[in-house]
């Protein structure tokens, strides 16, 4: 005969007391790793504050020609849904087509997913402003520090990747998102060899009256052996042209839409593409349905991964 669990209060009470400590107990876990990634702070060799960079190896040798590098900036927010997207999709390449890759993810010493200060010097192109402090107690916000950080990543962050890990020179992808969208376009149009893969998801063209249009005018002057042959990949939400449909009944919808209009993420990438194929870049323009400028993260980093490492 089958007999039915008890339902009564009492014997639930005893089917928790035969759960495992872990679950029974879930505040006395302990933290879990992301497996394969690793953390180290790198400071500047002129001083100033590090950088924490977030190192994802694959295991075993490397290919011959070294492993391709697929470069995330804002690492604290990204890094933990790169890692786990690549080390699923990179075990079974028959079916998705994405080889692995070292994955360098650039962020700051923080627990938070952004440090909002930091990012906003490191990631806007030059001249920049000074703007208030977020907070009564913070420090004053500085803008324009593209360039500095640019010659961060070329002269130092790579010789350090250099001494550790064999890269494929012919296959290095550089990921930003937003502000670090804006500063994947100041690279492009400022060293457009530092990289063979750009992507730049939502970037930020509006700031600052525009700013960074005055380096891709300087890209646009440079003979075309400089310029080369570089593949760029841009991306908008699909609410970043209209409001979301849980946003529409919100009492700031409308200040929402105006900023929408005013930021004209989508028309902005759209008439950069343009621009830019006349000049020998291979431009690769998306929408991604249903997302908004902040939810479209997890599709575009895989996105960007099918963009850059698909054999």
């Amino acid at each position: 005969m089958t007999h039915s669990l008890p339902t009564s209060r009492r014997a639930a009470l005893g089917l928790l007391g035969l759960l495992p400590p872990i679950l029974a107990h879930a505040e006395d876990g302990n933290p879990v790793p992301i497996a394969g990634l690793r953390a180290i702070d790198l400071a500047p060799r002129a001083g100033g504050p590090a950088w924490r960079i977030f190192l994802r190896i694959p295991p075993g040798a490397p290919p011959a020609a070294g492993w391709p590098a697929l470069f995330l900036l804002d690492a604290n927010a990204v890094m933990g849904t790169a890692t786990d997207a690549l080390r699923v999709q990179a075990a079974w390449p028959a079916g998705t087509g994405i080889r692995d890759a070292v994955l360098v993810g650039i962020g700051y010493p923080t627990e938070a997913a952004y440090d909002s200060v930091r990012r906003s010097w490191d990631y806007s192109p030059p001249p920049g402003r000074s703007y208030p402090p977020h907070r009564p107690d913070g420090p004053p916000v500085r803008t324009g520090g593209a360039l500095d950080f640019l010659r961060f990543i070329e002269t130092e962050l790579k010789p350090f990747l250099a001494a550790r890990v064999a890269l494929d020179p012919a296959l290095q992808a550089i990921f930003g998102h937003s502000f670090g969208g804006l500063f994947v376009l100041t690279a492009l149009f400022t060293t457009p060899r530092a990289f063979t893969h750009w992507i730049a998801m939502s970037p930020s063209i509006y700031w600052e009256d525009h700013a960074v249009l005055a380096a891709e005018r300087r890209f646009a002057a440079m003979p075309a052996e400089q310029r080369g042959t570089p593949r760029l990949l841009m991306a908008v939400g699909e609410y970043e042209r209209h409001l979301a449909p849980f946003q529409r009944d919100q009492p700031d919808a409308a200040a929402r839409l105006a900023r929408l209009q005013a930021t004209r993420h989508f028309e902005n990438v759209r008439e950069t593409a343009d621009r830019l194929r006349p000049l020998g870049v291979a431009v690769t323009v998306e929408e991604i349905p249903h997302e908004t400028h902040m939810s479209m993260l997890p599709q575009a980093i895989n996105m960007a991964m099918r963009f850059a490492l698909v054999h």
